[in-house]
């Protein structure tokens, strides 16, 4: 059986070094050759230079849960990394993926600074919090909302957990969720 988890969290919270981890771990137990789909990848493609507008992110966030869906019919599982700041993007996901489960990676906004602000991330941009200060900026958890899950699957609390720990949390929910399949 094949399935989706969607790990959100605010910028800088853990959620690319978590999904990373979570792959890891699992292909290390021989579980599932998983495929993580990072939005921040993702977006270079389909907005080379974004704007980061409503407009802008609901085409983005479209794409990035049809990717997904497709994955997920022809059998490879996903694991999504992406804020999502709005929850109707997830819910999309549910609505559009028969088996997906939510990860809300828990983090405050100070910490979620402080990391941002010294990471070396391949595929996002630098320097997110800095230019909220900027007329016009969109980002999650300061110009813009970050809407919590109201119901996650999974919550790992990146300021008290080490990845490890909470890509082991999920790990455990998926065997957990594989079961039931």
């Amino acid at each position: 059986m094949t399935w989706a988890i969607w790990v959100t969290g605010l910028p800088g919270s853990g959620k690319t070094v978590i999904a990373e981890e979570v792959r890891n771990i699992l292909e290390e137990r021989g579980i599932a050759d998983a495929k993580v789909l990072e939005l921040d990848e993702i977006r270079k493609f389909i907005t080379p230079k974004p704007s980061y507008s409503d407009t802008e992110r609901d085409i983005v966030y479209s794409s990035l849960v049809y990717m997904a869906k497709l994955l997920v019919e022809s059998g490879k599982p996903v694991i999504i990394d992406a804020t999502a700041n709005r929850r109707k993007y997830r819910e999309k996901a549910r609505g559009d993926i028969e088996k997906i489960a939510e990860v809300y990676v828990k983090c405050s906004l100070d910490t979620c600074m402080e990391r941002e602000g010294r990471r070396k991330a391949r595929y996002a941009p630098s320097g997110i919090y800095k230019n909220a200060k900027e007329e016009g900026a969109t980002v999650p958890g300061m110009n813009v909302p970050y809407e919590e899950p109201l119901n996650p699957e999974v919550v790992v609390d990146s300021e008290k957990m080490r990845a490890r720990e909470c890509a082991e949390k999920v790990v455990d929910f998926i065997k957990h969720f594989l079961s039931k399949l």
